[in-house]
């Protein structure tokens, strides 16, 4: 279990690093998700997932000096907790996908505390890289970048180790024990989830156009094909 705790967490401090280098929208939710649950055998959780917390922070874009939710990491911690929660039973039940975006979706805005840190910290990188590049000094420039990235992997790959074990942990215990009601209301949440990520969508159409609207109703496609 703890080689996969590790490799989610090196896998998905790569991916948070499209947030702030590559930019190849690799570190999206939709992406992300799928990406995480392939490694761990199960891409279709980590798509049902990562379309649920895609369309639910649709509306949440890094515009001046706002730093939104993490999502990358709210998705990774999800994808990754409920499939390694629910490996014994071989395939996760939806109760339990829902119950592992209940818990671990906070963790997106913990994750916004340490993005927002990193932020503030690199101020001090960029005025030093700026005086490297007055002096011509290429190599010290280079060093500063680099500082930068380790320090965006190094954050991303502590939060989802230090938050995916104990996670896991608990979702295993609780899950298990859980009474009859509390397991229907997670099934109710399973499908309530979508449509008020498509309803947050349709808020934004003025601002995307039909991407978010077609992303509801791929969603809302693939969960009725699940149950029939």
């Amino acid at each position: 279990m703890w080689l996969n705790f590790l490799e989610v967490a090196l896998l998905g401090g790569i991916l948070c690093l499209d947030r702030v280098f590559l930019q190849a929208m690799i570190s999206r939710p939709i992406v992300a998700g799928p990406v995480i649950g392939a490694v761990l055998m199960e891409p279709f959780t980590g798509l049902i997932i990562g379309a649920f917390i895609e369309l639910l922070w649709i509306d949440r874009s890094p515009m001046g000096l706002y730093v939104p939710p993490n999502d990358s990491i709210a998705t990774i911690l999800a994808t990754a907790g409920a499939i390694l929660a629910g490996r014994e039973s071989g395939h996760p039940p939806r109760e339990l996908v829902a119950l592992a975006i209940l818990l671990f979706l906070p963790f997106g805005i913990l994750a916004q505390r340490v993005d927002i840190w990193i932020i503030k910290t690199n101020d001090r990188l960029s005025e030093r890289a700026a005086e490297y590049a007055r002096l011509g000094d290429i190599k010290g420039l280079a060093r500063e970048h680099m500082q930068g990235l380790v320090k965006a992997f190094a954050s991303a790959f502590v939060v989802i180790l230090v938050c995916l074990a104990p996670g896991v942990v608990f979702l295993e215990w609780a899950f298990p024990i859980l009474p009859e009601r509390i397991l229907r209301a997670l099934s109710y949440t399973y499908f309530f989830i979508p449509i008020l990520g498509i309803a947050v969508a349709l808020n934004t159409i003025k601002l995307r156009g039909a991407v978010p609207v077609f992303a509801g109703v791929f969603l809302l496609a693939t969960l009725i094909m699940k149950i029939f």
